[in-house]
């Protein structure tokens, strides 16, 4: 699998510990043949079909035009936010 080269425009995220126990428990039962060599790969592969899926979903497959660093808010949902999210996926 080809990566693209890592820059600092670095994304975090936490994961609760339940996630995080179910990512490092694929990769002890199923990583190797997954060709999965850490937690890393794992989530960066996740990232990459969601990416995907939402393009085509909402972009005609394309890729949207980058957005720099910066630019977006910083931090969590608020949660009248997190209240609104969860009462349309519900």
């Amino acid at each position: 699998m080809l990566r693209a080269k890592r820059d600092d425009s670095s994304i975090s995220a936490k994961l609760t510990k339940d996630d995080a126990e179910q990512i490092r428990a694929v990769l002890k039962a199923v990583g190797f043949e997954e060709g999965y060599a850490s937690a890393n790969d794992f989530v960066e592969a996740a990232i990459r079909r969601e990416l995907r899926r939402l393009q085509r979903k909402y972009n005609n497959g394309r890729k949207w035009p980058g957005v720099p660093s910066g630019q977006l808010r910083p931090g969590r949902r608020t949660r009248e936010e997190t209240a609104r999210h969860e009462d349309r996926i519900n």
